[in-house]
């Protein structure tokens, strides 16, 4: 998939790839579909349980920055995205783990934010989450087409705002112990 896009994957290269039958294959994905369901699943689930850690940490911002902003394989994430506007059963299943991710950080974020001065009506934590993780994902599908003009500064503008909020990355402990500048964007 990652090698030569979700188009070139089929029973029979997943089977030889992992040294078994096709029958096999089909015994436990009925469809290709099905495959890249649990497929996309493992990683969401994953995803989810690391994110459930971050969000739980002295410092959820940072956590989930980074989290976000340093994903380790945008191509996957990318593939699943292709896929996803011609499969609608992939569509449907990564429009509802983007849900829980978001409900997450927003029902997290809801708690935090107050914490650090910022006022829930100017700053709602929905919108805060939707700017940092879109940020991150679009940086991330720049940096798969080499583009990265920018970048720098962005990130330093917003790990500085974090860093208002939090502290230093990976000051636990410091959460709330100095007057938060405000958050600017």
């Amino acid at each position: 998939m990652i090698e030569e896009g979700y188009a070139a994957v089929s029973s029979r290269r997943v089977a030889t790839g992992a040294g078994v039958n096709v029958g096999l294959v089909y015994y436990y994905f009925a469809t290709m579909d099905d495959l890249f369901i649990a497929l996309f699943r493992r990683g969401a689930e994953r995803s989810l349980e690391r994110q459930a850690e971050v969000l739980s940490s002295p410092q959820p911002l940072w956590g989930l920055w980074d989290l976000t902003h340093q994903q380790s394989d945008p191509a996957v994430t990318m593939e699943f995205i292709a896929l996803a506007n011609h499969r609608k059963a992939i569509k449907s299943e990564i429009a509802d783990y983007s849900r829980r991710f978001r409900a997450m950080q927003v029902e997290v974020m809801t708690r935090v934010l107050p914490g650090y001065g910022l006022d829930p009506e100017q700053w709602p934590a929905s919108s805060i989450m939707v700017m940092m993780t879109g940020i991150s994902r679009f940086l991330l599908i720049e940096d798969a087409f080499e583009l990265d003009t920018g970048h720098a500064e962005t990130v330093a503008l917003i790990e500085g705002r974090i860093a208002s909020l939090e502290g230093p990355r990976g000051s636990a402990g410091t959460h709330g112990a100095t007057e938060p500048a405000p958050l600017t964007f």
